[in-house]
């Protein structure tokens, strides 16, 4: 037991620093995404599955992730 809360702890460090990398590299690009985080609800399986949440965004916001993605394709 003890071992599976162990790794559910580290499933969850993993994710928080995950979402927190994907903000940095986000602001990096000028882009904000406000609902940005990790889903609590994806805690809830016996072997957790982190999901980040990356919400929902406006019109500049998405044509800014267009742009971002397409330079990265490239």
């Amino acid at each position: 037991m003890a071992t599976e809360s162990r790794a559910a702890a580290e499933k969850r460090e993993e994710a928080e620093v995950a979402c927190a990398e994907l903000a940095e590299a986000l602001k990096r690009a000028d882009i904000v995404l406000p609902s940005l985080g990790v889903d609590p609800v994806s805690y809830g399986y016996a072997q957790p599955r982190p999901l980040i949440e990356l919400g929902r965004c406006n019109l500049e916001t998405t044509h800014r992730l267009i742009a971002a993605l397409d330079r990265a394709a490239r």
